[in-house]
């Protein structure tokens, strides 16, 4: 086995700039979230926590990720967290509190 391991600095630094992209997504989806919030003003909460719209993210998201050659059950996992979040912060919004 003649393969050099790769180093463990440029992974990382990799892995951080990757982040940074990320965050950059959320923030977008936040702005997506914060004006559903605002546009669901008049109903209820169940029109925020909408859990049959919540599984057909999810069941898109795992299809997208097994496309891409990401593990689904970690895609799911972030994106059932990351949902849970924004479910908080457009509770907030469709309240008034933000």
């Amino acid at each position: 086995m003649n393969n050099p391991s790769p180093d463990l600095s440029d992974i990382r630094s990799a892995i951080d700039a990757l982040d940074r992209e990320i965050i950059a997504l959320i923030a977008a989806r936040q702005r997506f979230v914060e004006g559903a919030g605002i546009a669901k003003a008049g109903q209820g909460s169940d029109a925020v926590r909408a859990p049959a719209r919540v599984e057909t993210v999810i069941a898109r998201v795992r299809e997208e990720a097994i496309a891409a050659g990401a593990s689904p059950a970690v895609v799911e996992a972030a994106y059932r967290a990351m949902i849970t979040a924004f479910v908080e912060l457009e509770l907030e919004v469709h309240a008034g509190e933000r």
